[in-house]
C-alpha cells in the first residue's frame, strides 16, 4: 500500500534519529468495499485451485477439517477486529499488537515470522499458479527450470504493479476478486448437479492414522485462510479502521469460507479420487467433467486461476512490503525497508520481498517438482504464521485479564472465549503441522534472532534504548 511521507524526498537517509520518532501522514485510501476485497483477494488466491487435490490425499475427512479451520479463521477475524479497535492506527497488524503488549523483542519476533511467512507464502501461491499456466498453454511435462521461469513472471508482475502505487493496485485487485469469486461460486453451486458418489474417496485416504490425515488436511486448509488479517495489517490505510477492519475481516472470511467448503466438496465429487490426488490443477478436470464436449472449459478455468493468482500475489506483495516497512520504521529492521519513493511506495521492501521467493523457487524447482513443491511451501508458511496468530491471541488475552480492560459481564466472557479459542487454535495448527516442519520453522526463527542481536546493539549505540548495566570487573 502506498503511503505519503512527511519528508520531502520520501526517503529515510539520516542515521542519527530513530525512525520510531518520525511522523508520517498516511493516506487512508480504502473504504469497506476495498478492504473487504483486500481480505478476499488475500485469502482466495490460487491455493483454492490446488487445495482439493491436497485434501483428497487426506480423504473426505478433509472437508470436515476445512470447516473446522474455517470456524477458527472466523474467530481470528473477530480477534483482529477487536485488536484494531484498541490500536486503530497500528502499522503492521500482528507485529504492532505484539509490540504494543509485550515490547520490542516480542514485536520483532512476530514481525520476523510474519514477514517470512508472507514472502514464503508468495512462493507457495506462485507454485500453484504455475500448474494453471501450464494447463492454460498446454505445456506438457515442463522442466523445473521452465516452471521457474513461469514463476518469475507471476512474482514480478505484481511487484511492478505495487511499485506503480496504491490506486493502480486497488483497481486491479477489485477486478480480480470479481473475476475469480463468481466463477468459483458457479462451480460450487452448479457443480452439485454433476457429482457422482463413486468419485469421493475414503474418509481417511492418507494410509496412516486419522491424526496424520488431519495434519495433511490442516496444513493446506489453514494456508488457504492466511490473509484473514490483511485488513488489520493495512489498518492505517483503511478509512475508519475501528469499524471497517472488523467488518472487512469478518465479511471477507465468511464469504471465503463458504466458497471454500462448497467448491472443495463439489470438486471431490466431480473428479475421480485417483485422478484428483495426482493433479495440480483439479479445477481443469472438474470443468471438463461439467462440460465434457467443450474444448474451452479447461482453458477457461485455467485462465481464471491465472488471473486469481495474480490478484492474490498483488495483495501479498503489498502485505510483505507493509510488514517490513512497519518494523523498519520502528528501527527493529534494516532501515532500507522503510525507504520510499516520491509517491511513498516502499520500493526496497518490494524488491527484496520479491527477490527472496524468486530464489526460494529456484532452489525448490531444482530439487523437487509438482505438488511436492507446493506442499513444502504451504507447510513452511503455516507454521511461521501460526506464531503471529498465537501472539495476537495472547496479546488480547493479556488485555482482558488486566485492569486496563473496559469490558464487563457477558461481553468479557465472550471476548475471553474468542481469545482463548484463538490461542488453542494456533497451538493446534502448530502441533498438526508435524515435527519436520516445526523444526524447519524453528531454524528460521533462530536466524531472525541473530539479526535482532545486531539491530539491538545498533539501537544501544545510537542511544535509542538504554544499555544493560553489566557487573563491574573484579578489583
Amino acid at each position: 500500500m502506498s503511503t505519503v511521507s512527511d519528508q520531502s524526498s520520501g526517503n529515510i537517509e539520516s542515521d542519527d534519529l530513530p525512525l520510531s520518532k518520525r511522523s508520517s501522514a498516511k493516506a487512508h485510501s480504502m473504504g469497506l468495499t476495498s478492504a473487504t476485497a483486500l481480505v478476499i483477494g488475500s485469502i482466495v488466491g490460487t491455493g483454492v485451485f490446488t487445495m482439493p487435490a491436497v485434501l483428497a490425499g487426506a480423504g473426505t475427512m478433509g472437508i470436515v477439517v476445512l470447516a473446522v479451520i474455517a470456524v477458527g479463521a472466523m474467530l481470528l477475524a473477530v480477534l483482529f477486529g477487536q485488536l484494531t479497535k484498541r490500536i486503530p492506527n497500528s502499522d503492521g497488524g500482528v507485529y504492532a499488537y505484539a509490540r504494543h503488549e509485550f515490547g520490542d523483542f516480542a514485536g520483532y519476533l512476530v514481525g520476523w515470522c510474519y514477514w517470512i511467512q508472507s514472502w514464503a507464502g508468495n512462493a507457495a501461491i506462485v507454485a500453484s499458479w504455475v500448474f494453471y499456466v501450464d494447463a492454460l498453454f498446454n505445456f506438457s511435462h515442463p522442466s523445473g527450470m521452465e516452471n521457474w521461469g513461469i514463476a518469475m513472471v507471476g512474482l514480478w508482475i505484481p511487484a511492478v504493479i505495487n511499485l506503480a502505487g496504491v490506486r493502480q493496485m486497488a483497481w486491479f485487485q477489485n477486478v480480480t476478486v470479481v473475476l475469480k469469486f463468481l466463477p468459483l461460486l458457479f462451480v460450487g453451486v452448479v457443480g452439485w448437479f454433476f457429482i457422482q458418489k463413486a468419485n469421493f474417496g475414503p474418509f481417511n485416504a492418507s494410509g496412516g492414522s486419522l491424526y496424520s490425515a488431519i495434519g495433511i488436511a490442516a496444513g493446506v486448509a489453514l494456508f488457504s485462510f492466511i490473509g484473514v488479517e490483511a485488513a488489520a495489517v493495512s489498518a492505517k490505510r483503511v478509512r475508519d479502521p475501528r469499524t471497517n477492519v472488523m467488518r472487512a475481516s469478518v465479511l471477507g472470511t465468511v464469504a471465503s469460507a463458504l466458497l471454500y467448503v462448497l467448491v472443495t466438496a463439489v470438486v471431490m465429487g466431480l473428479v475421480a479420487h485417483h485422478t484428483l490426488v495426482n493433479t495440480g490443477s483439479p479445477f481443469v478436470n472438474a470443468f471438463q467433467t461439467m462440460f465434457p464436449h467443450s474444448a474451452w472449459a479447461g482453458r477457461f478455468i485455467a485462465g481464471l486461476a491465472v488471473v486469481s493468482g495474480l490478484g492474490a500475489l498483488i495483495c501479498w506483495t503489498l502485505i510483505v512490503t507493509e510488514t517490513s516497512r512497519a518494523i523498519a520504521q520502528d528501527d527493529l529492521f534494516p532501515r532500507q525497508f522503510a525507504w520510499a519513493d516520491k509517491n511513498g511506495t516502499a520500493w526496497f521492501g518490494i524488491l527484496v520481498g520479491t527477490a527472496l521467493p524468486s530464489l526460494l523457487m529456484f532452489w525448490r524447482y531444482s530439487t523437487s517438482s509438482g505438488l511436492t513443491v507446493f506442499t513444502y511451501l504451504v507447510d513452511l508458511s503455516v507454521v511461521t504464521v501460526a506464531i503471529p496468530y498465537f501472539f495476537s491471541a495472547i496479546a488480547q488475552l493479556t488485555f482482558l485479564v488486566s485492569r486496563r480492560r473496559r469490558v464487563e459481564g457477558w461481553r468479557l466472557a465472550r471476548d475471553l472465549a474468542i481469545a482463548g479459542t484463538s490461542v488453542l487454535f494456533s497451538m493446534w495448527v502448530t502441533f498438526a503441522s508435524g515435527y519436520q516442519v516445526v523444526y524447519q520453522a524453528l531454524v528460521v526463527l533462530l536466524i531472525g534472532l541473530v539479526l535482532y542481536a545486531f539491530m539491538n546493539a545498533r539501537r544501544e549505540r545510537l542511544g535509542e534504548i538504554a544499555e544493560p548495566v553489566d557487573n563491574p570487573a573484579e578489583l
